[in-house]
């Protein structure tokens, strides 16, 4: 996650208002339920804590060299996720071309990135069944600040985490699709570059979108589902933020996915646009908010090793980190899937 807030754009603060429909409501107009469907089962069961643990052992190794925008340890790591999308057979949105979308040194450094070198977000994509036109996107950034001094800041946590949480869930996007069961909406796991030095691979992306922005249905953004915060040490939960600025649906279905499944603690003390720390504003989903698309973003709070060399692949709680991955495909696996895509009733 970005460290500072950084005033790169005109910020509208979004309030929320009106009235939120009931959960019962809400859960009636989501397809299938998830309790008995054996084909989300299946996919769900996919998530695990020790093919997290394998992912990340190589994406936040010190032979990534931090993977700071640009470098030859990102473009490594870049490498990895390839590869494990096409051993997958999760293929790229074919209007790309490939898995790569090219975010150029001059847009970063006409936004603050300095001399930061070309970089590129990854972009892997399973086509719905049903609804192809509508887009979910399930995103997480796949840089980090590098080597300082000739220390290596790994970020496992951030976002080392994301990033293998984004593809556990394709896995289990692709189990369901090859037992005949795939999205009926498209999902697009989008890994972005920048976000460390000002958000750029997402601005990019929304700037320059594969899908048009008015297809999007959601973003669904993990930065940081690792670790505990010193406030909720030893805790089963996970902060969610912006799920209700934009869509008088979102949190509840993504509360009623929870129930459903592991029934984490769903803390909202930064789901605010006045919070002091500005969390809202700080990782990629912002980008997508701002072109009025729902997001959420899924986190762990701040803890004792953000943005230190000691954020490391030893620290993470693999157990709590398969959870919340299975929380956001649950999600995910509900918006891809319900009738109608969600509404955006709020600014």
């Amino acid at each position: 996650m970005k460290k500072l807030f950084i005033p790169l754009f005109s910020i509208a603060v979004l309030v929320s208002c009106g009235t939120a429909k009931k959960p019962t409501e809400a859960a009636s107009q989501t397809s299938p339920n998830v309790k008995g469907d054996k084909a989300f089962l299946s996919a769900y069961k996919e998530i695990s804590a020790d093919d997290l643990k394998k992912n990340l052992y190589v994406i936040a190794s010190d032979e990534m060299g931090g993977r700071d925008t640009g470098s030859p340890g990102q473009k490594k790591a870049g490498v990895y996720m390839v590869d494990y999308y096409k051993n997958l057979g999760i293929s790229f949105p074919k209007a790309l071309g490939s898995y790569y979308q090219k975010v150029p040194a001059d847009f970063m450094k006409k936004r603050g990135g300095g001399n930061l070198p070309d970089s590129e977000n990854i972009l892997a994509f399973i086509e719905g069944s049903e609804k192809p036109e509508e887009i979910v996107v399930i995103s997480g950034h796949y840089d980090h600040v590098g080597t300082q001094n000739g220390v290596v800041y790994n970020g496992a946590d951030d976002d080392g985490s994301g990033t293998v949480a984004v593809m556990e869930i394709a896995k289990a996007f692709q189990s369901a699709k090859k037992a005949g069961k795939g999205p009926k909406r498209s999902i697009l796991f989008l890994h972005v570059t920048g976000e460390e030095h000002g958000l750029f691979g997402s601005e990019y992306y929304t700037e320059n979108p594969v899908f048009p922005l008015a297809n999007t249905v959601v973003d669904l953004n993990i930065d940081m589902i690792g670790r505990d915060d010193p406030e909720n040490r030893g805790k089963q939960y996970v902060y969610v933020i912006g799920s209700e600025m934009l869509s008088s649906q979102l949190k509840i279905i993504n509360e009623a996915a929870n129930k459903r499944t592991n029934n984490l603690e769903l803390n909202y003390k930064y789901d605010d646009p006045s919070d002091t720390e500005r969390l809202y504003y700080r990782s990629d989903h912002y980008n997508f908010a701002k072109h009025d698309i729902p997001v959420a973003f899924f986190f762990d709070g701040i803890h004792e090793d953000y943005h230190k060399p000691t954020d490391d692949v030893e620290k993470i709680d693999y157990n709590l980190l398969a959870k919340r991955a299975q929380l956001v495909f649950t999600t995910a696996w509900e918006l891809a899937n319900r009738t109608e895509r969600i509404v955006v009733d709020r600014k």
